[in-house]
């Protein structure tokens, strides 16, 4: 795998899935977990909220099928009860198409990923995933193709965009969760996170967590490159206290290094892509009112969301349970100002590469952190328990379908 002059990271000022086409301008869009919408907002300056999309227009549909198989009510229930916090989770992660005419969805407990028209809000075409759940998706750079992980049945689908068809699937490691395309889209990456909805969370206890481990395959062919199991790379570092459950992650812009949080850790871990180990660990600063309790945090979150500037010399790191986010300087590893935010869940770059986006689960609001300063600079409400945000495009005249607008379904 080369590490060398590669296309732009997955999260760096530009939005995966190519150039802005003719015709189109660059949103970002906000997941609404336990809303089923998905708010659109302007892609810098001021994040003011342009409209609503439902993205969960088959929703009697869908719960009658649900409601009718004993199986499938069982894991809908278990979702509900679990990752879902007592809610169910509607929205994970969703994308755009090249031309900008529609909205791709993984909905976790409908086990799918849709294509919603952004103009009608009407579905184009629904994949249901195998197993029982669908989680956290990635576009290649040619806005192509898109993968998504089933979480239950450790399988990672590829599907075609635009019409839904399956371009293939690959197995991965427990829960399969975060997914990254890397080399301009040569390799597709996949962490599997294990188990993380048990109150098996003590220490001596991690072997119940499952097989967690980095999975990379060709990305045209499916066929498995590497596995990189980080539980032998902390153990050679001298970390071998820390969980190997690798959450999200931030490549450098040449995608030479790999930054990743843990669970249950309040920090970060820098990687070596070439010389495949472990080199810096960063631990961020705690809360006094967050519980040790780790049976409370979220999914066996402690930290979860990162990004990096386009320039690769800031990372932005959420403090989801210690309810802050700080921008920490890649050379030094210093942090930057402790800003408050409430459970923030996911971190990505605004359209114009000067920002950090925050999703702040816990106030329904997407804020806006200034990388050069630290500090924020715009916050505005959103839908229910935003999670996550990304950049995106619609047309240029583009308005909300009739009957969502910007007022919330809950």
């Amino acid at each position: 795998m080369a590490a060398a002059a590669p296309a732009p990271g997955p999260e760096s000022g530009k939005a995966q899935g190519g150039e802005k086409a003719a015709g189109l301008q660059e949103v970002m869009f906000v997941g609404n977990n336990w809303d089923g919408t998905a708010d659109v907002i302007r892609s810098s300056g001021g994040f003011e909220k342009l409209g609503r999309i439902n993205v969960i227009p088959d929703k009697q549909e869908r719960l009658a099928e649900i409601y009718t198989n004993p199986v499938k009510l069982a894991y809908f229930l278990g979702i509900r009860n679990g990752p879902g916090e007592g809610h169910d989770q509607f929205v994970d992660d969703m994308y755009s198409t090249p031309d900008g005419k529609a909205m791709v969805v993984s909905r976790p407990s409908f086990a799918d990923v849709v294509s919603v028209d952004v103009a009608t809000g009407k579905i184009n075409w629904r994949f249901p995933v195998s197993g029982y759940r669908s989680d956290h998706m990635a576009v290649s750079p040619d806005g192509k193709r898109v993968a998504v992980s089933a979480s239950t049945s450790n399988t990672v689908h590829v599907l075609d965009i635009g019409t839904g068809e399956e371009a293939g699937s690959f197995k991965a490691g427990d829960k399969p969760h975060e997914n990254v395309f890397t080399d301009g889209g040569e390799y597709l990456w996949n962490m599997s996170i294990g188990e993380v909805n048990t109150a098996a969370d003590d220490p001596w206890l991690d072997w119940t967590k499952g097989d967690r481990r980095i999975t990379v395959v060709d990305a045209e062919t499916f066929k498995e490159v590497k596995v990189i199991d980080m539980r032998d790379r902390l153990d050679a570092f001298g970390r071998e206290d820390l969980s190997d459950a690798v959450r999200p992650v931030a490549f450098t812009p040449d995608e030479s290094t790999l930054y990743f949080q843990v669970s249950f850790f309040n920090g970060f871990l820098e990687y070596d892509v070439a010389d495949d180990k472990i080199t810096r660990v960063k631990t961020l600063p705690k809360n006094p009112g967050t519980s040790e309790d780790r049976t409370t945090w979220v999914n066996d979150s402690r930290h979860h969301g990162m990004s990096m500037s386009p320039d690769g010399g800031k990372l932005c790191v959420a403090g989801t349970m210690d309810d802050y986010v700080t921008v920490v300087d890649r050379d030094t590893l210093q942090e930057g100002p402790l800003v408050p935010a409430s459970k923030p869940y996911w971190a990505t770059v605004s359209g114009d590469g000067k920002s950090c986006v925050i999703s702040e689960s816990g106030s329904d609001r997407v804020t806006a952190i200034d990388f050069a300063t630290g500090e924020k600079t715009a916050s505005v409400p959103v839908g229910d328990h935003p999670q996550r945000v990304r950049v995106a495009h619609v047309p240029d005249d583009w308005t909300a379908p009739a009957g969502t607008g910007t007022a919330a379904r809950r």
